[in-house]
């Protein structure tokens, strides 16, 4: 029985996702309580037990079903439904109304809409694999991730906005789009930035874009968070100041060093060296999702597991540019690592379906790959 359990995980991923998992908890730690300090340490490891649990219940259930065009469409409809209804019931956190308040629980639903727009993009595209050639296939697909970008976008939620438009992109292109097709996504992409500029951005936001050109054009102000940022992860130097002995985030100097900014206040303590081996890790978890997305049953498959390592990739690369003055602050959370507990429920209820369609490939019929093309 035991070994039927285990035969079902991949702990090779496990033991990737561990460490970060662990840097992150012990980077939030307060080793000596000041008055008003947080115990997010507390909070994060109740966080993590749950996302676990989740992880394994989702290897053990068989998603064939979520081939299934009604139970998508469902799902998508659900969720986008739940973010609509976040003008009327959600609460305001830094500007933006981005989540629902339970009391001692919070829940944002971009997070898991994130995740459904990567089931549906699998389903569309597996579906229209022959003729995925035809330019009507990135008009269709782009709507379904245009409806979750504009209610993301207008809480105003700009990050997890980037997001969609990144895994609906990069799905676009691992779908098998031609380079003409390539180039008017390109144009396309440049001429709604242009519209958003002028007509749809706040000024805050313009300004988030301005200082991502000049970071210390205005430190006291737009630039004051990827300022000290850039301080904390420049003072780690090669293998940083210590555990616990990270000036920037100890004393307050780094703001949300708990979420956004928790790769700067890691670098801060172990330095260049620990940073790399935090990227190696990265980077070994997104080979171990393309492994599997390689040697998925079917079409659906191997896009879900493409499009989950474009949705976890998203997020490490703008998060750590952001953190390092590459990037403008759009207050993403980097994945296993920063303190919340809706991102790591997404990113392991996401790894969970991924082992199970590893699990259950074995006892899928051969006409599933047939269905695919012919719309079933």
């Amino acid at each position: 029985m035991i070994e039927k359990v285990t035969k079902r995980i991949d702990w090779l991923l496990v033991f990737f996702i561990v460490p970060i998992v662990l840097a992150g908890l012990f980077t939030m730690k307060v080793f000596i309580p000041s008055e008003g300090s947080s115990n997010f340490f507390g909070k994060q490891i109740i966080l993590i037990l749950v996302s676990f649990l989740v992880f394994f219940a989702f290897s053990f259930i068989d998603f064939q079903f979520l081939k299934r065009t009604n139970v998508i469409v469902f799902l998508y409809v659900l969720f986008c439904g739940i973010l609509l209804g976040l003008f009327i019931l959600g609460t305001v956190t830094h500007g933006a109304k981005s989540w629902f308040n339970f009391g001692s629980f919070s829940f944002q639903p971009s997070d898991i809409m994130k995740l459904v727009l990567v089931l549906i993009l699998a389903k569309y595209f597996s579906r229209r694999h022959v003729e995925i050639k035809n330019i009507k296939h990135i008009f269709i697909s782009g709507l379904y991730a245009l409806i979750p970008f504009l209610l993301v976008f207008l809480q105003p939620d700009f990050g997890s906005a980037i997001i969609i438009f990144l895994i609906w992109l990069g799905m676009v292109l691992v779908s098998g789009i031609s380079k003409k097709h390539l180039l008017f996504v390109f144009l396309s992409g440049m001429l709604a930035f242009v519209v958003l500029w002028f007509f749809v951005f706040a000024p805050y936001q313009k300004a988030r874009i301005a200082n991502f050109i000049n970071p210390l054009a205005d430190i006291h102000g737009t630039g004051y968070n990827s300022f000290q940022s850039t301080i904390a992860v420049g003072s780690g130097q090669i293998f940083g100041k210590g555990l616990g002995f990270g000036t920037q985030s100890r004393l307050k100097f780094l703001p949300e060093n708990e979420t956004d900014f928790i790769f700067a206040a890691f670098a801060e303590e172990w330095g260049f060296a620990g940073a790399m081996l935090l990227l190696l890790l990265f980077g070994l978890i997104i080979w171990r999702i393309l492994y599997f997305a390689s040697h998925g049953a079917t079409n659906f498959e191997m896009l879900f597991g493409m499009g989950l390592a474009i949705y976890l990739m998203s997020h490490i690369l703008i998060n750590i540019g952001m953190n390092v003055g590459l990037m403008p602050v759009t207050g993403i959370p980097l994945p296993f690592m920063s303190y919340g507990g809706s991102h790591l429920i997404a990113e392991f209820a996401g790894l969970g379906i991924l082992m199970s369609m590893q699990r259950y490939a074995r006892i899928a019929h051969r006409d599933d790959m047939k269905n695919e093309f012919l719309g079933a």
